[in-house]
């Protein structure tokens, strides 16, 4: 059987009217399975490759578009939104029919649709567990002869707050001068109106809002646990989350707020959750 695959054959190709040989091939059975086999073995990795990286497999019965599932997730938020549009649009026209007719508002809130799984958080009680106990207990015993650490890294606090330079928020006078004992826990400069108050250090925006007591109020947090906060402003010019750098304007002085008496900046400093003067670090 081995021997019979093996034998060799030729195949002619000849003119069919001259019967002049125009090619001529020597082959095997052996030859041809294995030619069979490898063009067989190319047309699948062919067929595979075109079908897994190619956008031709959405012409393949039974593909879809590989974009289908992102087009049909954009549309569900799409979707979604404008719901939550038509609902908020209605409730504003059934409080403007209700204003216009004398009636209350009514004011909807969306509840969980199980009920069951809203918490009563007056049953929560904060007790500490044997582990918590366990584990404070622990730590105390390892930190308790450790002297000098703290006042170590407080040394280094202060004298990188002393190695930065602040920038003056505006120039100037000052009327109200830092007294923590009257809990006035910064100064008050006044200066022309719609002057422009700037960062006195880069930092982030932590807070930009209106408070009763001191108007229009912005906070920034600086490198070395150190916060700014200006108070009373006219207008805020960054929002919660900017970046600023020192000099970059922030705000309009302004007199906003039940504590205000006139157009001023009230500054304050604090400097590891404490309170400080800041004619001690800025020339005004």
């Amino acid at each position: 059987m081995l021997q019979r695959i093996r034998d060799k054959y030729r195949l002619v190709i000849l003119n069919e009217e001259t019967f002049e040989e125009r090619l001529s091939i020597s082959l095997s059975r052996l030859n041809v399975f294995v030619a069979i086999g490898l063009l067989s073995i190319i047309l699948v990795f062919i067929t595979t490759y075109i079908i897994a990286f190619t956008p031709l497999k959405e012409y393949i019965p039974g593909y879809t578009d590989v974009t289908m599932q992102r087009r049909i997730y954009e549309l569900q938020l799409r979707s979604d939104s404008v719901g939550r549009s038509l609902k908020a649009n209605e409730q504003y026209l059934k409080n403007l029919r209700n204003v216009l007719g004398g009636e209350d508002l009514q004011v909807t809130r969306a509840l969980p649709a199980d009920t069951a799984a809203l918490k009563n958080y007056k049953n929560i009680t904060d007790k500490r567990s044997k582990e918590d106990s366990l584990l404070r207990a622990d730590y105390e015993n390892q930190s308790k002869y450790n002297l000098f650490r703290a006042e170590e890294s407080s040394k280094s606090q202060v004298s990188q707050v002393r190695n930065l330079t602040f920038y003056s928020p505006l120039k100037g006078i000052v009327t109200s001068d830092f007294n923590p004992v009257a809990a006035h826990y910064g100064i008050d400069i006044v200066a022309n109106r719609d002057e422009a108050i700037k960062a006195i250090q880069d930092g982030t925006v932590i807070f930009a809002g209106w408070t009763i007591e001191t108007g229009y109020t912005i906070a920034l947090q600086h490198p070395g646990n150190i916060i700014s906060i200006y108070k009373h402003n006219s207008v805020l010019l960054k929002k919660e989350g900017s970046f600023v750098r020192a000099g970059e304007s922030i705000a309009i002085i302004g007199e906003s707020g039940e504590l205000s008496t006139g157009p001023h900046l009230h500054l304050e400093i604090w400097i590891n959750g404490n309170p400080v003067n800041p004619k001690d670090y800025i020339v005004f």
